[in-house]
């Protein structure tokens, strides 16, 4: 079991790694649902940790809805990101019609080289999430999609991230759920719904507070729990 963290800031990812984080989602403006961060930042996070850091590529929060002008913003967020040393992005772009956007995510795929691609909750709220999913098995450079499995709480969509999981079983790419999951919750998630990958932020944070420090005692606890599974099913 794989746990991706949401860091904000270079002390969030210094907190996250120290206590079992397997990957960073590097972000800003996490109450809006996370846009790009500042170059400087990503060059700092990418040195002082040694695990993956994944960089959310977002421009706005306006809508997953992108003119030219968002995808040129985009392309140079890739490359900076790129220049900076990061693992990988994590991106998303529907169209109007909640069909994925294939021109600005070929646009954007052309740019990533060896960096590890997410697509984002974007994919939550296409119209139909299996048909979307099948579009991104088309792009191999795709390697994972980020859902709650529809716009509720990832626990209340157990049967659709099922669906997800079973559609890319045999495939590369992975479904990482992420969305309302709680220390609480996740072990039971995580066997209704065979997801390998976990994604959290609030959750894991002082007070459930997203603008608050990571809680470090929270942390270590899911990310015992989780890697006590991998033990458990290693023969």
């Amino acid at each position: 079991m794989l746990l991706e963290v949401i860091a904000t800031c270079v002390e969030d990812a210094v907190v996250a790694e120290a206590n079992g984080a397997d990957r960073l989602e590097l972000i800003t403006a996490i109450t809006e649902g996370g846009l790009t961060p500042g170059i400087g930042m990503v060059q700092q996070v990418v040195k002082a940790v040694a695990i993956p850091v994944h960089v959310m590529v977002r421009p706005h929060s306006r809508s997953f809805v992108y003119g030219e002008v968002d995808v040129l913003t985009m392309e140079a967020e890739v490359r900076a990101i790129a220049d900076a040393g990061a693992a990988g992005i994590v991106f998303g772009a529907i169209t109007a019609e909640r069909t994925i956007d294939e021109a600005a995510l070929e646009r954007i795929l052309a740019l990533s080289g060896g960096l590890n691609v997410t697509f984002h909750r974007a994919f939550d709220e296409l119209a139909d999430l299996p048909s979307g999913l099948r579009t991104l098995l088309r792009y191999p450079q795709v390697n994972r999609v980020l859902t709650s499995g529809g716009p509720r709480p990832a626990p209340q969509a157990v049967p659709a991230i099922r669906e997800l999981v079973e559609i890319a079983g045999g495939s590369p790419l992975r479904i990482l759920a992420g969305h309302g999951l709680t220390l609480e919750t996740v072990s039971r998630f995580v066997a209704e719904t065979g997801v390998t990958e976990v994604h959290f932020g609030s959750a894991v944070r002082i007070g459930g507070d997203g603008l608050a420090p990571l809680d470090p005692s929270k942390l270590l606890r899911l990310s015992r729990l989780l890697h006590d599974k991998n033990k458990q099913k290693t023969p």
